[in-house]
């Protein structure tokens, strides 16, 4: 190819690997050679050359919903743009092989199932990992979160100041980071506004939320607002009032997390508290591919959150009424 191009074994290799200092006709001759002789760089070759495969891995909990989707797309499009390639995977065993074997230049998991300790022992500099659910203090891993707190001081605030005083917190899975911030947040609010909150204990399903919403509604005393960890949850809470002849706000206002596509199309439409997951993904991506390439991480702090009011929560009356 040197010899077709008419230029030096180096400057071949300048040009296809994007290194040295070349002139664009230099590069653009070794490239139209490259493409006459139908060549293609040997990846393995490439690989064992420079120790990279320029390729991350994703660990996440499940593909489902536009929750995960939203955040795959900015993870994806970052990918794309710095010249990586994803392997993706859902939780499984596969993804313990794939972390050990190393088969990936560093990864990011969003996947509670992979257990803390393990990342640790994984993590270094020629395997950074980003981590999405968990705040893990280590070398070499770099949690990039949500902020939870602010998001969830909104929509205690949002509520207490609509004249709700018998508030109900419904908790997530109980080994998600983010529930716990949310649900510690959010009663540390009741407190510092003078309010018992009592809790009930979901899976962030949609039909934990169902399930949550009829143990209360059979006591026959209905609380004045409801903040559910997720959107699903507040989804089903929602179900399961309609079917009782319930309606938010005007008995129960309704609060949930996380701003899912269906939340504003609903009928009430779902007030939530929403962060872009396309931007948390793309940060991520691009920080991981950044200490790939140049060993730093950027300074990043929380992804920002806002409260969305919408129907659900916007308090008509104030009803205190049992349910017969």
């Amino acid at each position: 190819m040197a010899k077709r191009a008419k230029v030096s074994i180096a400057s071949v290799s300048y040009a296809l690997n994007g290194t040295g200092t070349i002139s664009d006709a230099t590069r653009l001759r070794v490239i139209q050679a490259a493409e006459e002789l139908n060549y293609h760089p040997n990846a393995f070759a490439r690989i064992l050359r420079t120790r990279k495969t320029h390729t991350i891995g994703v660990f996440i909990t499940r593909f489902g919903g536009s929750f995960y989707e939203e955040i795959l797309e900015g993870i994806h499009d970052a990918a794309l743009g710095a010249g990586y390639e994803l392997i993706v995977c859902p939780e499984s065993r596969s993804n313990r092989r794939i972390l050990t074997s190393r088969t990936v230049d560093g990864a990011i998991v969003f996947d509670s199932k992979v257990r803390s300790d393990t990342l640790v022992r994984l993590a270094s500099q020629g395997f950074p990992i980003v981590v999405l659910d968990r705040y893990l203090a280590a070398d070499f891993l770099f949690p990039l979160l949500i902020d939870n707190a602010q998001g969830t001081r909104e929509a205690f605030q949002h509520l207490y100041d609509q004249g709700a005083r018998r508030i109900l917190f419904v908790a997530g899975a109980m080994d998600s980071f983010d529930n716990a911030e949310r649900m510690k947040t959010f009663l540390d609010e009741g407190i510092g506004h003078g309010v018992t909150v009592p809790c009930y204990y979901g899976d962030f399903t949609e039909a934990s939320g169902y399930e949550v919403a009829r143990q209360i509604i059979v006591t026959g005393v209905l609380p004045d607002a409801v903040f559910c960890a997720n959107d699903q949850m507040a989804i089903g809470f929602i179900r399961a009032m309609a079917e009782k002849g319930l309606a938010a706000p005007d008995d129960i206002a309704i609060v949930g997390f996380d701003d899912i596509q269906i939340a504003q199309y609903m009928r009430p439409a779902l007030s939530t508290v929403g962060a872009s997951r396309f931007a948390w993904g793309s940060l991520a991506a691009t920080g991981l591919i950044g200490f790939v390439e140049s060993g730093t991480f950027p300074q990043l702090s929380r992804i920002p959150v806002k409260l969305i009011q919408r129907e659900s929560s916007i308090m008509r009356r104030h009803s205190t009424t049992p349910v017969a």
